[in-house]
């Protein structure tokens, strides 16, 4: 049995029953000073002590030796590498000494930092100089995103159970849709048909629960209409599973977003089965050309589903992905990685994901370092929206997807390049108002927090700076 460390959380306890360490040890059977080498995490929990002190307190045991140290020690390391600490960070050590003896102060920490940062975001949306009622409150976007990065992106029993559904139905990209067709037919009489742009009200999916039938827009190409059938498939099929994962959401337009991506989720997990999606990246490179064709869907879905891939003993690159529009607002964004995509972020016009714009349908890839010193490999490229209309036509957004350094090495996209070379890297920011760095050609807002050097006697690389 791997030794167990019970320092910070038998501390907790024996203080919620208000105890000494001298009571807790008579009441369990063992000396203080076992007690004492057990909070120092000096000494490993023996099954004999651990069943004693679940019997005594009446606490699952399992509770007992849960361990969310590593889950504190990455949220910590991304804290402290904020620029907004001008200090050398600490080292690891000195981080994982701090979750192991402190972590109540370590979650107070973060809880902190996160206020900031959600008071940062909550006044750049602020219209104006006064702050609204609604600024007051996590838009349904960032409750999605939070939503999304506390189950790391990954949710096992809805994409295990996408997986079992083509197991069990196993058939070529080209047949799926009407294989979902065929399911949501037979297993939930369902019927789907396609429906005149006109009729649709400038809708692309309309689901009539009162007559079980689902209409889909002739503005749909064949993979998103695949797509939308998936979709309903899991709102469906799993409904009972979305509201079980949701039922902690307190926003309710929240909940009601967060349902409605968790169905994107299933969609695309039943198109790209983990391991076949998987094995086929590997193979190729992570070319996402070749596995949008391999299996029949867009080039934005393979882009999304990159991010997924956290399953516990065949995880994927921690990939991140954003969608931006012309004006450089953020219209999706999801992360597996260490990178904090700020929701009104991406709008650096240093980044390459907006120079996508200009060359419509071609991968741009990039290599970009972030205030904080970190450094990614992105790959940009324009994904085109469903037109309906004559308006609707150049409705175009941008989508970026990206990882840390170390994990290039497996993307085909950037074996072309030398990563020695550091005119390679281009210096971004996540955006404008809060990047802190100084001579930036493209600085459109002066930043919330660092005062930009003015001298009347002579002009920088912006208006702002001097």
């Amino acid at each position: 049995m791997a030794k167990i460390f019970v320092g910070s959380r038998l501390r907790r306890l024996r203080r919620e029953h208000k105890q000494s360490q001298a009571q807790m040890a008579k009441a369990i059977g063992v000396s203080t000073a076992y007690i004492n080498l057990l909070e120092n995490n000096q000494r490993s929990l023996s099954v004999k002590v651990l069943t004693s002190i679940a019997d005594e307190y009446g606490v699952d045991w399992r509770d007992l030796i849960q361990d969310g140290g590593d889950r504190l020690l990455a949220d910590l390391r991304m804290a402290v590498q904020d620029p907004l600490f001008n200090a050398a960070a600490p080292d690891i050590q000195e981080l994982r000494s701090a979750v192991d003896h402190a972590p109540v102060l370590v979650e107070h920490f973060l809880h902190l930092y996160g206020s900031h940062s959600t008071m940062i975001e909550r006044v750049m949306r602020a219209a104006g100089d006064q702050l609204s009622d609604a600024a007051l409150e996590a838009s349904p976007e960032a409750v999605v995103h939070d939503f999304f990065k506390l189950h790391a992106n990954y949710f096992a029993q809805l994409d295990e159970g996408a997986e079992n559904l083509r197991e069990t139905e196993p058939c070529e990209p080209d047949d799926v849709y009407y294989q979902l067709k065929a399911r949501l037919r037979e297993r939930h009489n369902v019927r789907v048909d396609t429906v005149a742009i006109e009729a649709m009200d400038r809708s692309l999916r309309i689901y009539d629960e009162n007559t079980r039938q689902i209409h889909l827009s002739e503005a749909l190409d064949f993979p998103n209409r695949t797509f939308q059938l998936a979709h309903m498939l899991g709102l469906i099929e799993f409904s009972s599973l979305l509201d079980e994962l949701t039922a902690d959401i307190n926003s309710e337009t929240g909940a009601v977003r967060c349902r409605v991506e968790l169905a994107n989720y299933f969609a695309a997990a039943y198109l790209m089965p983990y391991k076949r999606f998987k094995d086929t990246a590997d193979a190729l490179s992570y070319d996402i050309n070749r596995l949008s064709k391999t299996f029949g869907v867009s080039f934005e879905q393979v882009c999304h589903r990159m991010t997924t891939l956290q399953r516990n003993g065949n995880r994927g690159i921690p990939f991140f992905f954003i969608r931006v529009d012309r004006a450089g607002n953020v219209t999706k964004r999801f992360t597996a990685s260490s990178i904090s995509i700020a929701e009104y972020g991406g709008a650096c016009a240093v980044w390459d994901l907006h120079a996508a714009f200009s060359n419509p349908g071609t991968i741009i890839p990039q290599f970009v370092e972030l205030p904080d010193g970190k450094r990614f490999f992105t790959i940009s490229r324009t994904a085109d929206r469903p037109a309906y209309s004559r308006d609707s036509q150049a409705r175009r957004q941008a989508v970026s997807l990206g990882c840390e350094l170390p994990h290039v090495s497996d993307i085909g996209y950037a074996q072309a390049f030398n990563l020695e070379d550091e005119q390679l890297y281009a210096r971004i920011g996540l955006n404008c108002r809060i990047c802190p760095r100084q001579s930036c050609a493209q600085r459109a807002h002066n930043p919330l927090m660092v005062e930009l050097s003015v001298d009347p006697s002579r002009r920088g690389d912006t208006r702002l700076e001097s």
